[in-house]
């Protein structure tokens, strides 16, 4: 029960903020696009922009989102409730989840992609890898200009792979790469899919490791104290 009011609690917070409405910008903006590219760039196209913004929703939004809840004193809330912390990062990363699969299912239904079940499922674990990275970066900054300045070299390091992995550096080392397993399933192929699933798990668990440590610290000195 706590944990789906953590849920519906962070997509009220959403919806109130805007993210859903830019989001909804965002989707008219894409399915545009995708109509006026021929035909033969759509496939590449819709994987790149499905991987590059609502399966890595997290990563560019994660920054603005705790701030606000920092400011609000929503953090110091949480803190002192009998909220766990891996209940804080599930509800986050549930929610983005959430509206990153509506928006690549519909930017997939304009293209008339066929592989539906590996995309979604491509771009949820996107949203689970990148939300988490996301909670990671911004439970150590105190501002906006810090999270920009942090991410630029984990996009660096996150997306340039990927996309030579897409455009035909597709050797079989590349797929240590989480994000190249992630646009790899995102563009619906699901070949050796047990074996990637594994990797890719491997990659969420220790990163989450990693976030559950860097939120507990952020909740045992939020407001520049140790609780």
């Amino acid at each position: 029960m706590r944990i789906n009011n953590l849920i519906l609690g962070d997509i009220k917070f959403q919806i109130k903020y805007g993210f859903y409405f830019v989001y909804m910008i965002l989707t008219v903006f894409y399915v545009s696009l995708v109509f006026v590219l021929p035909q033969s760039w759509r496939e590449k196209a819709v994987a790149i922009m499905i991987f590059s913004d609502p399966a890595a929703m997290g990563l560019f939004f994660m920054g603005a989102i705790v701030l606000l809840e920092k400011s609000e004193r929503v953090l110091n809330s949480i803190a002192v409730s009998p909220v766990k912390v891996q209940e804080y990062i599930f509800s986050k990363v549930i929610s983005l989840a959430l509206i990153s699969s509506i928006v690549g299912v519909i930017i997939a239904l304009s293209a008339n992609e066929t592989n539906l079940l590996t995309l979604v499922f491509g771009t949820i674990l996107g949203s689970i890898f990148f939300t988490l990275l996301g909670l990671v970066v911004a439970s150590n900054i105190s501002s906006l200009n810090q999270f920009f300045v942090a991410t630029i070299p984990i996009e660096i390091i996150c997306f340039l792979p990927p996309l030579w992995y897409l455009f035909g550096y597709d050797k079989t080392f590349m797929l240590i790469h989480p994000g190249c397993i992630i646009i790899r399933f995102i563009s619906g192929n699901s070949q050796y899919m047990l074996i990637l699933v594994i990797i890719l798990s491997a990659w969420i668990v220790l990163l989450y490791l990693i976030t559950q440590k860097y939120i507990k610290k952020m909740f045992q000195s939020v407001g520049g104290i140790k609780l």
